[in-house]
């Protein structure tokens, strides 16, 4: 359970250096931040696997980079979904997934 809080944490952390670095990326608070990763964390684990299955073909031919796609995807139902949190744009939402799996496992691999 301790590790769910602690990932949720690294995720909501995540987001707000996403929002300092990205232009186009705005997080409010840190309660937004909190929120959003609790949604994208709900996103990911219901709506995600079904994109990926829908869109293997389109992977496999991509060698796997459609997934940034998928994952900006994810990020852009987060942010029409929570309020306090904004993406201004497909590039920007690509970008925020990349910076997003970079900046989170890195704070994963520190704990």
């Amino acid at each position: 359970m301790s590790g769910m809080l602690l990932s949720w944490l690294i995720n909501s952390v995540s987001l707000l250096i996403i929002a300092y670095l990205l232009k186009g990326f705005y997080v409010e608070s840190f309660t937004a931040a909190l929120v959003a990763a609790l949604v994208l964390g709900v996103i990911n684990t219901f709506i995600r696997p079904v994109f990926i299955i829908l869109t293997l073909p389109i992977t496999i031919l991509t060698l796997g980079l459609f997934t940034f796609v998928i994952n900006a995807l994810m990020l852009k139902i987060m942010g029409s979904l929570v309020s306090g949190i904004e993406i201004d744009g497909w590039g920007t939402a690509i970008l925020a997934a990349i910076l997003l799996s970079l900046i989170s496992g890195l704070l994963n691999s520190l704990r």
